[in-house]
């Protein structure tokens, strides 16, 4: 039978996470559930734990980038077949997982992205965020060659060849968005989007606020320039075969 691992990021999201845990299970029951807690100042991991998930907690703020990899370097060492992830604040809906997983239990795709803008009911970012999505789309698109709807998206699934990618240096752990495509792209890895539903933020937090969005174009222009520079060697896919 083949492991799955659903994996939240979270950082102070005591009022979120039962509700995020209680969903995923509602959804795929037979999944594991790994909540990496970044260094949270409430009572995130205590709660998460509570709702029946496993809890990895950081000792301090690390970062989402290093918070996701973790999940990643849990699911390799624990050897899962696929692994969901979807954040702990609630914008995504858990009942599309299994469309999530369909492209990659059918070896259609690596790499499975879901995009709030084909189709499904989704909420409507603010105006700089959707100039930045569409730069950004821009980019991707002429580099990956695919028609990308959405390279900002938290929420993806992707098999045990993508883990083991994403276990190495090469990911990008400051904000790993656009330039992760490209890297997937490079590595010869298949991706696909589909439609799924994201809510809003209720609380109103972001990583992009304040000077934060400067700092993201900066690093994320610079992280793309690296990926399509770097030699093709650092690309290769370290094969694993599922069960």
């Amino acid at each position: 039978m083949e492991a799955l691992l659903v994996l939240i990021p979270a950082y102070n999201e005591e009022k979120n996470i039962a509700k995020v845990v209680k969903r995923i299970r509602d959804s795929v029951p037979s999944a594991d559930i790994l909540v990496v807690d970044d260094g949270s100042q409430d009572q995130t991991a205590d709660v998460a734990e509570s709702a029946g998930a496993v809890v990895v907690s950081h000792p301090f703020n690390l970062g989402y980038g290093v918070t996701i990899q973790t999940g990643y370097k849990y699911a390799r060492q624990k050897n899962y077949d696929y692994l969901v992830q979807i954040d702990g604040d609630g914008q995504h809906d858990p009942s599309y997982i299994p469309q999530l997983l369909e492209p990659l239990q059918s070896a259609t795709a690596d790499f499975v992205l879901g995009s709030r803008f084909l189709g499904a009911e989704s909420y409507c970012p603010s105006l700089p965020r959707r100039l930045g999505m569409t730069f950004f789309r821009f980019i991707v698109r002429s580099l990956v060659r695919k028609p990308i709807t959405d390279c900002t998206s938290g929420y993806q699934a992707f098999n045990r060849n993508v883990i083991e990618l994403f276990c190495r240096d090469i990911f990008p752990v400051d904000y790993p968005d656009a330039d992760v495509l490209i890297t997937l792209h490079r590595a010869g890895l298949r991706i696909r989007e589909i439609p799924v539903r994201m809510y809003a933020n209720e609380t109103g937090k972001s990583m992009h606020s304040g000077l934060k969005p400067a700092y993201y174009l900066f690093k994320m222009l610079l992280s793309i320039l690296i990926t399509v520079l770097r030699n093709k060697k650092f690309f290769e896919v370290r094969s694993r075969s599922c069960r």
